[in-house]
This record gives C-alpha cells, sequence and structure tokens, in this order.
C-alpha cells in the first residue's frame, strides 16, 4: 500500500516539522525569560525578591517577581521550563538520523575530502556531539568560569576550529548543520545537566527547611546565557541546507564563524535594550559589515562542487542500469538540466538549485531517490511546472525509479 521511499519522505517531514514547532517553542521562551530578567525594576523592596516587573498581554495584566535563591514558601504549583528543549533536541536528533545517517553516502560523507565508510562518517557524526559537549563543560567548571567574557571568546574559537575540522571531513552541507547540532547539543545539554538540575537542589532545601546556596542560580545564569547568545546562529545553521551559497563555497566554514558573530552583535542590541541600557545602533552597523563579509565569501576563491556532483561521481549502479533509464534521462535532461546545471541557463537562475546537478547520467542516477520524490511521486519540480513535464514523463520517472529499486 505504501512505498517506502514516500514512507521514508514523510518520516522525514514529520521530524522537521516536530523540531521546527518545538524550536519555536524553545526560542520564544528563553527570548522573553532573558527579557524580563534584564528588564526588571529592582528600584524599591519587594520582600526578599530581587525584582519585579508589571506587563500586559492578551487583555490582562500580570505581576511577575523574581528571587534569586527561592521565596520564602515553595508555591503549590511550579512550572519548569524543559520540555521545549528536550524536544527540539530529540527531533532534531531524528532528523539527523533520517537525512545525515541513513542518506549518508549522498548528504554526509565526501570522498573527495576524507576516504571514509558511512559507519565511520557516522561515528563521527554522533561523537563530535558528545565530545564537544564535555569540552565545553569542563571549560565551564574551571577558573574560566570567573571572566564570562573570555570564556565566550573561547568557546567561538572552540567552534571555529571544529567547523573547520568538520569541513576537512564531511560535506558543506553536513559541516554546517553538524555546527549548528553541536551547539544545540551544548544548549540543550545547559538544560539538562546543569540548570534543572541545580534547580532541584535549590528545591529540595527548601522544602527541608534550608537555605538555598545562591551559587547554583549563579552557575545556572552563565550557561543560560551562553545559550541565549548562541541561539541566533544554530536558526542560521539549521536554515543553511536550503543556500548553496552558504555551505557549497571555499569559505563555508568562515561564513559560520561571521555569523556567530552576527548572532553576538544581534543579541548584544536587544539584551541591552531590554536592561535599559540604550539603543546601541553600533551594533547594526557591525552586524551589517559581517553580512557584507559573508556575502563576500561565498563567490570569492575557487568554486568547489556541490555535495551531490562529487556523490555522483560514483553512480548508483542499480538505477544507471535500471530499464527506463534512458527514457528518464532525456526527460529530465529536457525538463530539469536548464536549471540543475553547471551554468544554469533558466532567466534569473545563477547557481543549480541546492546545488543539485543534473546533467550527466551519474548525477542523474546518484539523484533518482529526489528525482522520483519531486517530479514522479509529487509535482514539486519543475516548479510551477514552467517546463511542462507531461504526465506520461512523470509515469516514466516512476517507473524507472521503481525498476531501479
Amino acid at each position: 500500500m505504501f512505498e517506502w521511499p514516500i514512507i521514508w519522505e514523510w518520516l522525514g517531514f514529520a521530524a522537521r516539522w516536530v523540531h521546527v514547532i518545538t524550536a519555536m517553542a524553545w526560542i520564544g521562551s528563553s527570548f522573553y525569560f532573558i527579557a524580563l530578567d534584564l528588564g526588571l525594576n529592582r528600584n524599591g523592596d519587594f520582600d526578599g525578591a530581587d525584582g519585579e516587573e508589571w506587563q500586559v498581554h492578551g487583555g490582562g495584566f500580570y505581576h511577575i517577581r523574581k528571587y534569586l535563591v527561592a521565596p520564602a514558601a515553595m508555591p503549590d504549583h511550579l512550572v519548569w521550563f524543559k520540555w521545549e528543549s528536550y524536544s527540539t533536541w530529540l527531533s532534531g536528533f531524528a532528523l539527523l538520523m533520517v537525512v545525515y545517517w541513513a542518506g549518508g553516502e549522498l548528504y554526509l560523507i565526501d570522498a573527495n575530502k576524507a576516504d571514509l565508510a558511512l559507519w565511520q562518517g557516522i561515528a563521527i557524526s554522533a561523537g563530535v556531539l558528545g565530545l564537544g559537549w564535555l569540552l565545553y563543560d569542563q571549560l565551564c567548571r574551571s577558573p574560566l568560569a570567573q571572566w564570562p567574557t573570555l570564556l565566550m571568546v573561547l568557546l567561538f574559537f572552540i567552534l571555529v576550529t571544529v567547523g573547520y575540522g568538520l569541513n576537512h571531513v564531511f560535506t558543506g552541507r553536513a559541516m554546517m548543520l553538524h555546527l549548528g547540532a553541536f551547539t544545540a547539543t551544548i544548549m540543550t545539554a545547559n538544560v539538562f545537566f546543569i540548570i534543572m538540575p541545580n534547580q532541584r537542589i535549590v528545591v529540595a532545601d527548601l522544602k527541608a527547611g534550608r537555605v538555598p546556596d545562591a551559587k547554583y542560580g549563579k552557575i545556572a545564569k552563565l550557561r543560560s546565557t551562553h545559550n541565549n547568545y548562541l541561539t541566533l546562529p544554530v536558526i542560521f545553521l539549521m536554515l543553511s541546507n536550503h543556500y548553496p551559497l552558504a555551505f557549497a563555497t571555499p569559505y563555508n566554514w568562515l561564513i559560520a564563524a561571521l555569523v556567530f558573530l552576527m548572532g553576538v552583535t544581534i543579541r548584544h542590541f536587544f539584551n541591552a535594550m531590554h536592561a535599559r541600557k540604550g539603543m546601541l545602533w553600533w551594533t547594526w552597523l557591525v552586524t551589517v559589515i559581517l553580512f557584507i563579509l559573508v556575502m563576500w565569501l561565498s563567490s570569492a576563491g575557487p568554486q568547489v562542487k556541490p555535495l551531490e556532483e562529487a556523490a555522483a561521481e560514483e553512480p548508483n549502479a542499480q538505477f544507471a542500469q535500471a530499464e527506463g533509464f534512458a527514457e528518464a534521462r532525456d526527460i529530465v535532461l529536457g525538463r530539469c538540466s536548464m536549471c540543475h546545471a553547471r551554468e544554469p541557463f533558466w532567466d534569473g537562475i545563477h547557481r543549480a538549485p541546492k546545488g543539485v546537478l543534473l546533467e550527466t547520467d551519474a548525477e542523474i542516477a546518484a539523484m533518482a531517490h529526489a528525482i522520483y520524490v519531486h517530479a514522479g511521486a509529487s509535482e514539486a519540480m519543475p516548479p510551477a511546472n514552467v517546463s511542462w513535464m507531461e504526465p506520461d514523463e512523470r509515469a516514466a520517472i516512476v517507473r524507472w525509479f521503481k525498476n531501479g529499486s
């Protein structure tokens, strides 16, 4: 009843859908509480509270107070903000496995950079996420925690080094995605291993009648601040796989590094504004300069092969030899290659969309699954059917793919 390629495509879609929804919830609550904390009114006596804020939303008024340690009595109803973070990471990890592990030959490993078996690429993928957290956590537990700015600078150089290293092993697309996953793993691990356990210690002390140590709140706030400044770059890295100018260029790792700096400048503007320290407009000037550098780097130097082209150099034998390949190839060349070419000749298209090239037998065979999903099982491609692909041509693509499968 259901074909496996269709099922797999929908599994990826479902994981992506959940990931986007939970990420919006996590980012929204994170930004809200950072803004709330920075904007608290601390001029007055608030019965042991660090500060308070009055807010209006949805026709109602909200009176909010923050306690550095805990209130005098534990409230009966206490809301914990954690599932947004956990759900975002879990759904993102599922998406990583569906796209980059199951499709590793095409999306993860670049044979031009490193001669790796698929299992080795997957091991590196998983290992980077885990080891990254361990290194970061040890740095935060070291005396460097007393110098938060220095610690952030060191973290930036670690991220740049990781991006540079991954770019010598993985495809450009996978490097960007894994750098984002590396950062997101640090953020979620901060919540799971540090922020939540420290809050539980404070709650337990309060219930036992002990005075909680304020150090737990201080540690949690340091990690929360790191999460705040890392959020925007992670979003860019997660979206980068849709833009070849970001991932399929010689300096993609350097583009990623500049994006981290852009995230810092943008967040610094809003953090200063919420803290009532004024509007630091110079941060936007720096952001624009960084963005101009990103655009320049995307076209600087010799152009590298898109990741699909590299994969296409080793033809997917069963599809290249399957019955109906010649007919399907001619259809693709006639309906798709005007855009998916090294030198596209469709007006307004300067580079092959998403770096997908469909000019040679090897390239077409390597992209058999994508061609089937987008132009056979669905009518996603060509967009708006601008090249007038006929129903019988789509049927021929379906027959060819099934013969190869």
